[in-house]
């Protein structure tokens, strides 16, 4: 399998399913295609758009399948590696899991536009001005720590459903974001933050994302250069 992915700093999408594959230690051959520009003649649209029909990442290929969409490459894993556990192991869990997942895939505009994932920066500054100015992200923080409280409490931790599963892999991103500014959140919320950061998958991307040297003014709306 190879799954295509954009720069580990700022892709929030592809660090997903990376993260996933990396934890489960499902073997895949990754392919890089870094951000230049999202215009049609840009050189990461040509390279993705020969493959994928939304011109996006991450990109699964397996053999003669291409699937595309995070949450579409989350499920395909869970079959296919279904004795491995990726979603959790009862079914009133499972479905919560996949509850939270489609909620975080269809919802927290706020937060994604005004907190953009970029993993090698820290914002604590912006993170405030964005918590005093933006209403939408106030709410969009609240709803998230509600369901990761609601989650934790129910399955004892240490991660959302107890065992690591496709819903922590699906929120790694966002602990980046909260990382990054430095939102506030309570101490079990933290807590799980932390166990997230310290898992293989996660700890692995974050030490490719720290090596990368790109700087990127299209993904950076608060900084002119990376220090």
């Amino acid at each position: 399998m190879q799954l295509y992915i954009g720069n580990k700093n700022y892709s929030s999408w592809s660090m997903r399913p990376w993260v996933l594959m990396r934890q489960f230690g499902i073997p895949f051959d990754e392919v890089m295609l870094r951000f230049d520009g999202f215009e049609p003649d840009s050189r990461f649209k040509q390279a993705i758009s020969k493959l994928s029909p939304t011109g996006r990442v991450p990109l699964l290929v397996d053999d003669s399948l291409v699937v595309w969409d995070t949450l579409a490459i989350a499920e395909y894993l869970g079959e296919k590696y279904a004795d491995r556990k990726l979603w959790p192991h009862h079914a009133a869990d499972r479905a919560r899991a996949r509850s939270l997942c489609a909620e975080m895939h269809a919802g927290f505009g706020a937060l994604r536009s005004h907190c953009p994932m970029n993993i090698e920066a820290t914002l604590p500054a912006v993170g405030a001005k964005v918590m005093a100015e933006q209403p939408g992200v106030r709410i969009d923080l609240a709803r998230i720590i509600a369901m990761w409280m609601d989650a934790l409490a129910a399955s004892g931790g240490p991660y959302l459903f107890g065992d690591y599963s496709i819903a922590d892999a699906y929120f790694a991103p966002v602990v980046m974001r909260l990382r990054s500014y430095a939102l506030p959140v309570p101490e079990a919320v933290s807590a799980y933050m932390a166990q997230v950061v310290a898992s293989p998958g996660v700890n692995a991307w974050i030490r490719d994302a720290l090596a990368e040297q790109d700087f990127l003014a299209f993904e950076e709306p608060y900084r002119t250069t990376r220090t």
